[in-house]
């Protein structure tokens, strides 16, 4: 049949959309399709700052008033809540800060300690040295200056005398400390005395002497506290020199601080200085003065030898608060294995009667000997050998 017999409106095939209906549909999928993607842009994009900041899921953020050092802990907030979290049990208070550049100040303090918590522990300088550490200068104690490192006390109070002091046990029973001195003067000899002597002995170094920051750190590992000895000037000067070092009676306090400071710089970790010779300058109040509230200043014992009746360095010590001491007994004035042996024994009984006594003797192969065989025996008949720190008088 023909089309043009078929009634209006039947079997009429279904018109095509306009072409201007199909460009509008798709204009709007790809503009709404670039809308999106510029939205998720902007959102990925957008400055931090608008960002809300994260906080630690238990841990109540305060203020710090205080905080040591002010440095972060760490570089935002969600290292902060992992190093919070590893720490739930220390038994510390955690304060934390987020600061304006985003990094976080983390404040620890310990916290009230009940029977059965942990155990914070103030670990203080104020102790004296651990072992392993000994060989090592302690920085707080530690000035730099062109005649070297000098020491000094720490920011905190604590002092040389304290902190390279030897431990002991504490108990009050007889006590002797043993000085050996003229270490560094010669090689051999020094280390024969550090090959030898047991280590409760007390080595003191000439500061004339060769290689001491060699043999600092030897001494110190074996276990001895350590003196530097000055030379200062004798009696019958200059035919008696000490060396190029000694301090002089008639020099000018400038000069004398001058050496005292070039004889300080040569080596480190000493708890204080020990005369050698100096009769005729520990004699002289305006000379030992100043030189005598340096030492003092600087958180050091002096030791005398007791060598000068005429020393006047207890004065000055109890005038500067200085930790003092003086020797009881000079072990080899006569240098043989049994004299000084004898005056070991000599030793022992000004110990068993006061209580306590010092000895000093010099680094000669029969003086080290003599005390090696008596010290191996003296904790037998209840003595203890302490380093000479112990027994130096702190003046109220």
């Amino acid at each position: 049949m023909s089309g043009i017999n078929t009634p209006l409106g039947q079997n009429r095939k279904p018109a095509r959309p306009s072409p201007g209906f199909f460009s509008l549909v798709r204009f709007i999928a790809v503009f709404g399709g670039i809308f999106l993607v510029g939205l998720s842009l902007y959102v990925a994009m957008r400055p931090e700052e608008n960002l809300k900041k994260p906080e630690v899921a238990g841990v109540e953020v305060k203020p710090v008033e205080q905080v040591v050092g002010e440095q972060p802990e760490a570089r935002d907030a969600s290292q902060a809540d992992k190093l919070v979290r590893a720490r739930p049990h220390d038994g510390a208070n955690i304060d934390r800060q987020v600061m304006d550049d985003g990094s976080v100040v983390t404040k620890f303090t310990p916290k009230n300690r009940d029977k059965d918590g942990p155990v914070v522990i103030d670990a203080t300088a104020q102790s004296a040295q651990d072992e392993r550490t000994a060989a090592l200068p302690d920085e707080a104690l530690i000035e730099g200056t062109p005649d070297g490192k000098l020491p000094i006390v720490a920011t905190d109070g604590t002092r040389p005398v304290d902190r390279y002091a030897r431990p002991w046990s504490g108990a009050r029973g007889t006590r002797i400390a043993i000085v050996i001195g003229g270490l560094g003067l010669s090689q051999t000899g020094t280390q024969r005395a550090l090959n030898t002597l047991p280590e409760e002995i007390t080595l003191a170094f000439a500061a004339t002497g060769n290689s001491l920051f060699r043999w600092m750190p030897e001494a110190r590992r074996g276990g001895h506290e350590i003196l530097l000895q000055v030379p200062l000037e004798p009696f019958d000067y200059p035919d008696n020199n000490p060396g190029q070092l000694t301090l002089l009676h008639t020099d000018s306090e400038a000069r004398n601080i001058k050496r005292l400071h070039e004889a300080m710089g040569k080596m480190t970790n000493y708890t204080g200085i020990m005369n050698y010779l100096g009769g005729r300058f520990l004699a002289d109040a305006p000379a030992l003065e100043p030189v005598m509230r340096d030492i003092a200043g600087r958180g050091l014992l002096f030791l005398d030898d007791g060598s000068s009746a005429q020393s006047l360095s207890g004065t000055y010590a109890k005038a500067f608060s200085a930790p003092h001491a003086f020797a009881d007994v000079v072990l080899d004035q006569e240098v043989s294995k049994a004299s000084v042996l004898k005056k070991l024994d000599e030793l022992e009984r000004v110990a068993m009667k006061n209580g306590s006594a010092i000895g000093v003797a010099s680094a000669f192969d029969e003086s080290v000997d003599a005390v090696t065989e008596w010290a191996r025996e003296a904790g037998g008949r209840g003595i203890e050998i302490v380093g000479v720190s112990v027994l130096a008088d702190v003046p109220n």
